[in-house]
């Protein structure tokens, strides 16, 4: 059958690439046609429109519309130009996007979807409301609520563990056009359930819906011969440059951490520019993992990697839920440091994991999301 997917395929970041990749290549499998819905809209990387700054919200809006348009701007004109050539290289090898195609048109991208058998919406945080746009109905598949095809999400995300009050009652009418919903993270049923009636599926990040990634992997030998730490961090850098600098030490072994374009800070050890594949190598061949990214924790666990989530503080730690959620569901939860203390760091460092319990579980949620998917497939048919 032929399948769409909208998500966040056009990111040059490695867990959007990662997850639109395993979705695909899940669909692929299964001996499905699946191919990505061209929806690009300026809000996500690039800013979007100004408001008129009728209220200190919309000025706060409009500062982080002026910030994404200045981000994007340096990173297309004086950003690393190998790096972003090698995410095009990726997207046109593994997730059958044609190098250097760009819609021009997003309502006609959106349209063509009438074509499809199945509409997946999802993985990644397609659900989570920006500061400057909010909730971006087209995430929601309001745009699809004529076309005959199977409406259903895969794993969405809401990013947080809860929304506000006004954002909440947008959810009601946001939801009502899917006839199946599935979402990511335990507080994502929560707040599925209080807007529909209804409990959602809990599934797992498409990234775990496989435990081979040799596909990738074994593309090129490894490119770091000698032990190191791989640290992967985003938005701040507070807990995970201590707690890295600290594993360096005691492991005596260096730094390499991915690029990140929208970095504000002083780098963290020394800068590697994987693509998505060669970033995956990366986690493998590591000795230690220090993260608080969600799918730095991922590969971490399905690589058997010693590691440690340091997680995002002060405002941003609200975004800790999805990496949360995921140590809760394979009985890790204290690998989760929401701060940092040398100590601790120590001991987590010296407590084994108990691998085959996790890879247990693992296979306990990849089933899950097996199950959900077989399903929605059958459906369509029925």
């Amino acid at each position: 059958m032929n399948v769409g997917i909208l998500t966040f395929h056009f990111s040059d970041n490695y867990g959007a690439a990662l997850q639109a990749y395993a979705l695909r290549r899940w669909l692929m499998e299964q001996g499905h046609h699946a191919s990505f819905i061209d929806y690009r809209p300026a809000h996500i990387e690039h800013g979007g429109r100004l408001s008129a700054p009728t209220s200190p919200a919309r000025l706060k809006a409009n500062l982080k519309v002026a910030y994404l348009a200045v981000s994007s701007f340096i990173q297309q004109h004086f950003g690393h130009q190998g790096q972003k050539e090698k995410f095009v290289r990726f997207r046109e090898h593994f997730l059958d996007i044609p190098s250097g195609a760009a819609p021009t048109d997003n309502d006609a991208s959106l349209a063509a979807a009438q074509a499809f058998d199945l509409i997946v919406a999802g993985s990644d945080q397609i659900w989570s409301p920006s500061q400057h746009f909010g909730f971006d109905p087209n995430y929601f598949l309001d745009f699809a609520q004529s076309f005959t095809a199977r409406k259903i999400s895969y794993a969405a995300s809401f990013g947080r563990d809860r929304v506000s009050s006004s954002e909440a009652a947008q959810l009601p009418r946001l939801l009502r056009h899917f006839d199946a919903i599935s979402v990511r993270e335990a507080s994502g049923v929560t707040l599925v359930e209080r807007a529909t009636g209804r409990k959602p599926a809990n599934v797992p990040d498409p990234t775990l819906l496989h435990s081979d990634y040799s596909e990738l992997t074994d593309r090129t030998e490894p490119a770091h011969a000698e032990p190191y730490i791989f640290c992967y961090g985003l938005r701040s850098p507070d807990n995970i440059r201590h707690t890295a600098d600290l594993v360096s030490k005691q492991l005596n072994c260096p730094i390499l951490s991915p690029h990140n374009p929208h970095r504000r800070w002083v780098e963290i050890g020394n800068t590697v520019y994987p693509d998505p594949g060669e970033w995956v190598s990366l986690v493998k061949n590591a000795r230690f993992v220090v993260t608080n990214s969600f799918h730095g924790t991922v590969f971490a666990l399905l690589f058997r990697k010693p590691f440690i989530v340091a997680g995002l503080t002060g405002e941003k730690a609200s975004a800790n839920a999805r990496a949360i959620n995921l140590l809760r569901a394979v009985h890790l939860e204290g690998r989760f440091a929401p701060s940092f203390s040398e100590q601790n760091v120590r001991t987590l460092m010296a407590n084994e994991i108990d691998w085959a319990g996790v890879d247990k579980r693992l296979a306990d949620l990849r089933q899950s999301g097996d199950a959900f998917l077989t399903s929605q497939l059958k459906a369509v048919t029925s």
